[in-house]
């Protein structure tokens, strides 16, 4: 995409809607302004992909990717980026979004579909054969299923530039409810009781069958405690208090 720029120097105060930019590579840098619409536009279109065709007025000419975009958080526009010049025919990595199609199996089941891995790494034969987005069908994938970045389908020509066996996407299993959470916390505080002896195995399954409360075999348990205590000193008789 071809972005118009005006040669720049430090000192220059900016114009009406004008960002300031760089771009650079090992032998060479230079300094100017775009405008600020034109690049948003642009760069939201095709993102760190995209390859710029920046022509700087009364100057040079050159292809470039966008290596860094400085951010107002307020504002939530670009206030500066930096560009990095690149060569035709020349291999070129780059960072390329990965986005997924179709429906999963899994999420038939009522799954989730996690993609791991937003942006992918590869090296593309040249700077015009980077792709703009990797693209994963998901349809048949299942629950606990996984792609990995050795699964994926390139473009011809483009390599990875991550190990083969990073993690793409993944189908999780369904989330748990708000009742099912508790329940199993329900379940993990009784088997802890009857592990202490707190309580009874036939309290504990009262209250995993739903037939008691935790509240209620645990007072029911406290009572018959004060009960055994104060029914004697072990003759039978109850202690009388002196």
């Amino acid at each position: 995409m071809e972005l118009k720029a005006t040669p720049r120097t430090t000192q220059e105060k900016l114009p009406e809607g004008m960002i300031p930019a760089v771009a650079y590579n090992k032998e060479h840098n230079v300094s100017f302004t775009i405008d600020l619409k034109a690049f948003d536009r642009a760069f939201r279109a095709q993102g760190t992909a995209g390859l710029f065709d920046i022509t700087i007025e009364g100057g040079e000419t050159f292809p470039a990717l966008v290596k860094a975009v400085q951010m107002d958080k307020r504002k939530r526009v670009a206030q500066h980026v930096d560009f990095f010049m690149v060569t035709y025919g020349q291999p070129i990595e780059a960072s390329v979004p990965v986005h997924i199609k179709g429906k999963s199996q899994g999420e038939v089941m009522g799954g989730l579909v996690d993609i791991v891995t937003h942006s992918l790494s590869i090296i593309a034969p040249g700077p015009r054969r980077i792709p703009q987005e990797i693209v994963v069908d998901v349809s048949k994938l299942n629950i606990g299923d996984h792609i990995t970045a050795g699964d994926l389908k390139l473009p011809e020509g483009v390599k990875l530039a991550v190990d083969e066996s990073i993690m793409i996407i993944s189908v999780l299993p369904p989330r748990l409810s708000a009742e099912e959470a508790e329940a199993e916390t329900q379940a993990a505080q009784v088997a802890g009781m009857v592990a202490s002896g707190e309580l009874s195995e036939a309290a504990a399954e009262a209250v995993l069958e739903g037939e008691a409360t935790l509240e209620d075999v645990k007072s029911e348990a406290s009572e018959a405690m004060a009960k055994e205590e104060a029914e004697g000193d072990g003759s039978g008789k109850p202690v009388s208090e002196e």
